[in-house]
């Protein structure tokens, strides 16, 4: 068969489906008192319903029902890329309906604390063009409850698409596959951030996973640091969007690693460890990560060390004390500014939050407006 009839053959499946998906949700709108078609879609619809606007930058919450299938997902194999993982989310959650999931650029700084009062704490700034976000609730039956915080312009939405009713805002039903960060009940916390590398790419005989659905897997599963990085070590990580990032993970107990991946193989950071950044650490339970390996190793790529060496310097200042007002503050210390690209697209700190790893809480503000603080909580 010719290209141009396979690419005609995928156009009109993607109308197809594009089809089903939307009539059957039009169904669902139509018919939403009736028993059967409630006990078909009634957790979507549960779903859509609880979504809410809560600043106008915009944020959005959104508890998620029911079961969004990472057991079936892994089940299946996971997925080597994200082509595979759009796949199973058009599938399983949006019924035909398609959708992209992409991870672009991003300049990001993320850090753990101790209160006053000795609870975990882990700060997150998100550092990008217009993102509209969502902080999603998911509860899984086998799993642990979590707020994770979702871009939503990685999965089709931006200034001129918003979840705003319920045609606009099913696509939402994806966001728990795209998470970056957040924290569950059982205190980890977990953020990504980029490295300006060759993609992770890893090919042996364990099921795949790429950055998004690790994120969501820790949190459904994974009570501690230690669990968490046993569980990566399961799985054959594949970056998402072409590109290799890190994670830092923290837990309530105060334990804190940065996990990275060189030469497709995984290095667990600990914070005695030596950084390319020659900040000292020897004692401390504390660290930061931006968007530079802290492996030590001659590299000539990634950015950041500005920004990591003022939150280490905060740190080290605190002697790793500080109230959430004060890590907003570190956040803020190290905010982008607004800065207007070549393309006209507007850069800089898109969200700043403050978890709470004993309370199971998150302060979060949008677009740098650290005078609106909105604070938030898995229960």
């Amino acid at each position: 068969m010719s290209n141009s009839n396979d690419g005609t053959g995928r156009a009109l499946n993607i109308v197809k489906r594009i089809a089903l998906g939307v009539a059957g949700f039009i169904a669902v709108a139509c018919l939403v008192g009736g028993v059967v078609v409630f006990t078909l879609f009634g957790n979507e619809l549960k779903t859509l319903d609880s979504i809410k606007k809560i600043d106008e930058y915009p944020l959005y919450t959104m508890d998620y029902a029911g079961d969004y299938g990472i057991d079936e997902f892994l089940e299946q194999g996971g997925a080597s890329n994200d082509a595979e993982l759009i796949d199973f989310v058009v599938d399983r959650l949006l019924k035909g309906l398609p959708i992209e999931i992409e991870l672009p650029n991003l300049a990001c700084s993320t850090f753990n604390a101790e209160t006053p009062s000795g609870d975990a704490i882990f700060g997150r700034n998100f550092d990008l063009e217009f993102s509209p976000g969502m902080m999603v609730r998911t509860n899984p039956e086998d799993g642990y409850a979590s707020l994770s915080m979702v871009n939503l312009a990685f999965i089709g939405y931006g200034e001129d698409k918003l979840p705003d009713d319920l045609a606009s805002s099913i696509v939402s039903l994806a966001a728990p596959f795209a998470p970056l960060d957040g924290v569950n009940e059982k205190g980890l916390a977990v953020g990504v951030l980029l490295i300006d590398t060759e993609a992770t790419d890893q090919r042996t005989d364990r099921v795949d996973i790429t950055t998004t659905t690790a994120i969501r897997m820790m949190l459904d599963r994974c009570a501690t640091v230690d669990e968490a990085v046993a569980l990566l070590g399961k799985y054959d990580m594949h970056a998402s969007g072409g590109r290799s990032y890190h994670f830092q993970i923290a837990d309530a107990s105060g334990k804190t690693v940065v996990v990275e991946y060189i030469g497709d193989e995984m290095n667990v950071l600990e914070p005695g460890d030596p950084t390319t950044a020659g900040v000292p650490a020897e004692g401390k339970t504390y660290m930061a990560a931006t968007n530079f390996l802290l492996t030590p190793g001659e590299y000539d790529f990634g950015g950041g060390e500005d920004r990591y060496a003022t939150v280490m310097g905060a740190l080290e200042a605190a002697d790793g004390v500080m109230d959430a007002s004060q890590a907003m503050d570190t956040l803020q210390s190290v905010s982008r500014e607004v800065k207007i690209k070549d393309n006209g697209e507007v850069f800089q700190t898109q969200w700043s939050v403050v978890y709470n790893l004993d309370r199971g809480t998150a302060k979060i503000c949008m677009g740098g407006k650290y005078d609106e603080v909105h604070e938030l909580s898995i229960a």
